[in-house]
């Protein structure tokens, strides 16, 4: 199951129910917690290697979070995403996303946009790699910076949700098949726009982006 990995996500340096929490989104991004699938506090606990109840409360905050639902007496499901909710929730973030990194190519300073670039090589190293874990974690930290320019925190803080919620499940196989780099490298194009100025190409190349990403959840069972 997911044990392999879990042990390995917990360290000493943050809150116990936070470090759970976050190992649980990775490994049902991952692949390793299949969707529709029920597991017990217990069960996940002996693959940390910790007691049940910072489990627990973890997947409780993930329940608040809709990545699983509670199953009386027996633990959580892991919520299924159908099409339907994939798109509407990329149609969200186009509408937030894109005028956004058109303000911020207007906007932003260029010293703070040039410090995102190794995040972005991050990106784009960890797909090659196949480290699906830092992947996701160099992703969401340069969109969420990349956003936060913007300097409003409830603007930053609705799209975490959504990716949260539209997460990508499966990526082992689109890893495997070199699905990701191409998605990774539009991170250095989108950089390369907005340095230069140019709005509507910066949002052209958002909302292209946006759209592979939702074709890599189209083709996470392909």
């Amino acid at each position: 199951m997911a044990g392999r990995h879990l042990k390995n996500l917990i360290t000493s340096q943050k809150r116990l129910r936070d470090q759970v929490a976050h190992a649980l989104r990775a490994a049902l991004i991952a692949g390793e917690l299949q969707p529709g699938t029920v597991y017990s506090a217990p069960t996940l606990a002996a693959d940390f290697g910790i007691s049940a109840t910072p489990v627990r409360e973890a997947m409780l905050d993930l329940a608040g979070e809709g990545l699983v639902e509670p199953v009386r007496n027996k633990g959580f499901r892991i919520t299924e995403v159908s099409e339907r909710d994939l798109d509407q929730y990329t149609e969200l973030r186009a509408l937030i996303e894109v005028p956004t990194i058109g303000s911020l190519t207007a906007s932003a300073d260029r010293e703070r946009l040039e410090e995102l670039r190794p995040v972005a090589e991050e990106i784009v190293a960890s797909a090659r790699d196949h480290d699906l874990i830092r992947y996701l974690d160099a992703d969401r930290r340069f969109h969420l910076t990349l956003l936060a320019l913007s300097g409003n925190d409830r603007l930053v803080e609705t799209v975490g949700d959504l990716r949260k919620r539209a997460r990508l499940y499966g990526l082992t196989a689109l890893a495997e098949r070199g699905l990701l780099v191409a998605s990774a490298q539009e991170h250095h194009e989108l950089l390369d726009l907005m340095l230069s100025g140019d709005a509507p190409a910066a949002e052209a190349c958002m909302a292209r982006h946006l759209g592979h990403v939702r074709s890599l959840w189209a083709e996470r069972s392909g």
